[in-house]
């Protein structure tokens, strides 16, 4: 049946990867589904302490993500080896990204408004394992054709006109348009051609002397932020949990 799958089901290759985001997604949801009830004061879990030292779940999600990537590269993409190693990989990858926000800002911020960058990380980076898995290449590759991959001209200047679009679309502040761009070409390039996010590094230096092109960016800025940050935010408190405010418990799980 496992062979079935993999030959019918899943491209040559990309069971380990399925196997992958599956675990990465399933750690996700049950640590959230944890931490909100070690939040809640409910059930059999609670904080794991050693010494006084509170320790996070990314710290055994780094180890498990550091055996599992080293064991992936020395196993393969086939065979059972590659698999489990792919199981480990996934687990450590969700319990890691679950608490990004932490690493990024250095401090325990899991139940604040930095910590929903933590879901918003893990949303991203399972939209864009599926995208792998579906067959979108990085940068666009897969649209040149057998002849144009044949023409290392052609292919190289795809490769360097796609990478344009996604680092203006980056220096633009469209951090998410950016990442996205890397896998659909179109997104990148809506993202370059539209105007700057205010206080992005274009804005900067492009905007200086055109106060014009400033008003219009924090408009622009301002209406699309107030349409979509509540549809953005309601999303992050079902999958996150932060609609649970329970004053006097613990911020985090094990």
């Amino acid at each position: 049946m496992g062979h079935w799958f993999a030959r019918n089901i899943v491209e040559p290759g990309k069971l380990p990867l399925l196997v992958a985001l599956t675990s990465f997604v399933v750690t996700f949801l049950v640590t959230r589904v944890i931490t909100r009830l070690i939040r809640a004061g409910k059930g059999p879990f609670g904080n794991v302490s050693t010494g006084g030292l509170h320790i996070h779940h990314v710290v055994p999600g780094v180890v498990l993500t550091v055996l599992g990537g080293f064991g992936a590269v020395a196993a393969g993409r086939y065979g059972a080896a590659a698999v489990v190693f792919a199981v480990l990989f996934g687990i450590g990858a969700g319990l890691v990204l679950d608490e990004f926000a932490l690493i990024l800002h250095l401090d325990d911020v899991y139940w604040s408004d930095q910590g929903r960058k933590s879901v918003e990380v893990v949303v991203l980076t399972a939209a864009l394992v599926m995208l792998v898995l579906g067959g979108f290449s990085p940068l666009g590759v897969n649209d040149v054709t057998e002849q144009e991959r044949q023409n290392r001209a052609a292919f190289i200047v795809t490769l360097v006109v796609n990478f344009l679009f996604v680092l203006v679309t980056l220096v633009k502040g469209k951090y998410r348009l950016a990442v996205i761009g890397t896998l659909l070409p179109f997104v990148a390039i809506v993202g370059a051609l539209r105007l700057a996010r205010p206080g992005s590094w274009w804005s900067r230096r492009a905007y200086a002397r055109r106060p014009r092109a400033r008003a219009r960016s924090r408009l622009r800025t301002y209406r699309h932020d107030r349409r979509w940050d509540r549809v953005r935010r309601r999303a992050q408190d079902l999958i996150g949990g932060f609609q649970e405010r329970v004053p006097g418990r613990g911020s985090d799980s094990s």
